[in-house]
């Protein structure tokens, strides 16, 4: 089921909404209905929440009976876990049969039973905040574990002894540091150290799942804090082995950054969104495989070429999408190249700089500014003067090119013909040789290309054919 917009959780709860008529039509037929979990939190937060999650002591065919009439839409693919999802007016709503729940190793489905009762469910609920309930339609507030006491507080604790709650799902130890960074709370004590103690059994739970939370705590608020608990308790380590490798001792000679708390501190300074997010994280975790310590000091000589490669290996083993993997490692690849910018670039560096980062360039130019987390006041001016005068280049050369789409001054059906050739690798040849001189010397035009593909040719002992036609017509998108 898709998720709908966020919303006012308390504004759906005003008499006469399609909420309350739906909770009043289940007490009509003998059928408690409760406002469960995030909608209760977040309402309680004065946060929007999307969908809304209701739990009843109505069987799940009850449930499809009593909503059917009433929905837009219906969704079926949780009926065996006790799951109705439906679309209600504009809300997406999912009923819940009141139930406890475990995961078996690498199942990314619950082993579900059934119970009769709302305090017997919530206590199989991840975290106090997420175990609170109101019972509709009277608005009457269920929180048998201090849920309210724990968000005035700010601390994320479990409704049962952690030990159970993490063996019963370990994903659960993760979502503690996802929700402490889309929160900005802080995890009680026991809970960390039963973290610290059960992380191992994490290696049982799907790199879907695990990859789902992960995303989820990157875009959070306090992501770099969250993640540096996480670190202290080990569990990075199943998933994220490279985060940990980060702590580098500091050289004897010249003190470098500490790569892990800068890291971080990039993490937090780029917007939140997932592929820069990623990439923020991800981007010297090639440090520590090319770390050499010199009377000079440290160096870390290629670690963008190396981090993009491992940063590629490891998105691939948590499952993200090969769209995911190709745009962050790319952005690593490339973040470290506005270094040798205050060397002097030319043109055909710029056309180069853009060129290779594509539709990344926007997302390219954050990276490298939240990579500055120096003190020195005056260097990181120094630093973002220079990016400014590199935008201010491409935009002029844009103005004059088309840089976001830089191609040869012939297309291949030109060169074929010029060659007299039916294609093969001499074709891609010529057409590298020239899309070099474009990215060398700017637009050619037609003649100009012409003349140096001839004398590329016959250097080649290659006889043109000479034939100079228009460049082949692109196909239309329009269907009509």
């Amino acid at each position: 089921m898709s998720s709908a917009p966020a919303t006012d959780v308390a504004g759906l709860l005003s008499e006469g909404s399609a909420v309350m008529r739906l909770a009043q039509r289940f007490r009509e037929h003998g059928h408690e209905l409760y406002l469960v979990g995030g909608p209760v939190r977040d309402m309680l937060l004065g946060r929007s929440h999307s969908d809304l999650d209701f739990a009843t002591d109505a069987a799940p065919e009850q449930t499809k009976a009593l909503v059917q009439p009433v929905a837009r839409n219906l969704w079926l693919q949780g009926e065996a876990f006790g799951t109705i999802g439906a679309e209600i007016e504009d809300l997406h709503v999912e009923i819940t049969t009141f139930r406890t729940e475990r995961y078996e190793p690498m199942s990314r489905h619950p082993e579900v039973d059934f119970t009769s009762d709302i305090t017997t469910d919530l206590s199989r609920r991840d975290f106090t905040i997420n175990a609170m309930a109101l019972r509709l339609p009277e608005k009457e507030a269920v929180d048998p574990f201090d849920g309210v006491s724990d968000l005035r507080a700010r601390c994320i604790r479990t409704p049962i002894d952690p030990q159970v709650s993490f063996t019963d799902d370990p994903l659960r130890m993760l979502r503690a540091f996802r929700f402490a960074s889309q929160l900005g709370f802080a995890i009680e004590g026991g809970v960390l150290a039963t973290i610290a103690r059960l992380k191992g059994q994490l290696e049982t739970i799907s790199a879907e799942r695990i990859r789902d939370e992960l995303s989820k705590l990157l875009v959070g608020e306090k992501p770099a804090r969250a993640l540096e608990q996480a670190a202290e308790t080990g569990i990075t380590d199943v998933f994220l082995p490279e985060l940990s490798a980060l702590k580098l001792e500091q050289d004897p000679v010249q003190k470098h950054k500490d790569v892990f708390h800068h890291t971080l501190a990039v993490l937090e300074q780029t917007p939140p969104e997932l592929k820069l997010r990623l990439a923020a994280l991800l981007h010297d975790i090639g440090k520590p495989k090319t770390r050499e310590i010199t009377p000079a000091g440290v160096s870390f000589h290629h670690h963008e070429v190396v981090g993009s490669q491992m940063a590629a290996h490891r998105l691939r083993e948590l499952r993200y999408p090969n769209e995911v993997v190709a745009d962050v490692s790319q952005m690593i690849y490339l973040h470290h190249r506005f270094h040798t910018y205050r060397l002097g670039w030319s043109d055909a560096a710029v056309r180069r700089y853009v060129r290779d980062a594509g539709s990344l360039l926007g997302d390219l130019d954050r990276l490298v500014r939240a990579d500055c987390t120096t003190r020195n006041t005056a260097k990181a001016k120094q630093l973002a003067l220079r990016m400014d005068e590199l935008e201010e280049r491409i935009a002029e050369l844009a103005s004059r090119e088309e840089l976001a789409s830089i191609r040869p001054d012939l297309d291949g059906f030109q060169v074929m013909a010029y060659l007299g050739t039916g294609g093969g690798p001499v074709v891609g040849e010529a057409l590298e040789y020239l899309l070099e001189l474009r990215m060398e010397h700017g637009p050619l035009g037609a003649d100009a290309a012409y003349e140096y593909l001839d004398r590329w040719a016959r250097a080649r002992g290659i006889e043109p054919a000479g034939e100079r036609v228009d460049p082949k017509p692109k196909k239309s998108r329009d269907p009509a």
